[in-house]
C-alpha cells in the first residue's frame, strides 16, 4: 500500500501498537520502507556539547541503543527500516524531512493515550498533522 513511510520518533510517547500497524501499511511488499526519524533538540544538542563532550554522531549512538527496545520489534516483522537523525527545532526540522522526504505517509504516536478534555493530541503531533500536505496516521 505505502512505499515510504516516516515514522518520527519520541522518547516520551508509546510505540508498542506501531510495528503491526506498519506491517498492515507495507502490506508485506519488500519495496517498501520505514524511515524512523528522530530531531535532536537545539538546546539539548548545546548542552550535551558544552558539558558532556558529546558530538551529533555520539548522541546518535546512544540513542540508537535507547531505541533498541523498537529496533527489536521491528526486526521480528518483514519490514524494511533505517534510522535518521537531526539537529533542531523539532516541528520545523520534521516538517522540513517531510516536505523533502518524498513521504507517502507520516506515521506518529499519540502521546495522549488518555482523553483530556481540552487537548486530545501532543503539540507536535498536533502541528505536524494540521501543517503537512500528507496522510498522517496516529497510533494510539
Amino acid at each position: 500500500m505505502y512505499k515510504n513511510i516516516l515514522v518520527p520518533f519520541d522518547f516520551g510517547n508509546s510505540f508498542t501498537n506501531v510495528p503491526d500497524e506498519l506491517v498492515k501499511l507495507t502490506r508485506g511488499n519488500e519495496e517498501a520502507k520505514v524511515t524512523v526519524f528522530n530531531v535532536i533538540p537545539e538546546n539539548e544538542m548545546a548542552d550535551n556539547v558544552k558539558f558532556q563532550g558529546k558530538h551529533f554522531d555520539d548522541i546518535t549512538k546512544e540513542r540508537i541503543e535507547d531505541m533498541d527496545f523498537f529496533k527489536k520489534e521491528l526486526d521480528s516483522r518483514p519490514l524494511n527500516y533505517e534510522f535518521k537523525f537531526k539537529s533542531g527545532p523539532v516541528i520545523a526540522s520534521l516538517k522540513e524531512e517531510i516536505d523533502n522526504g518524498n513521504y507517502d505517509v507520516v506515521v506518529m504516536s499519540n502521546k495522549r493515550s488518555r482523553m483530556q478534555i481540552k487537548h486530545v493530541l501532543g503539540h507536535v503531533t498536533h502541528k505536524i498533522a494540521k501543517r503537512v500536505n500528507i496522510p498522517v496516521i496516529i497510533i494510539k
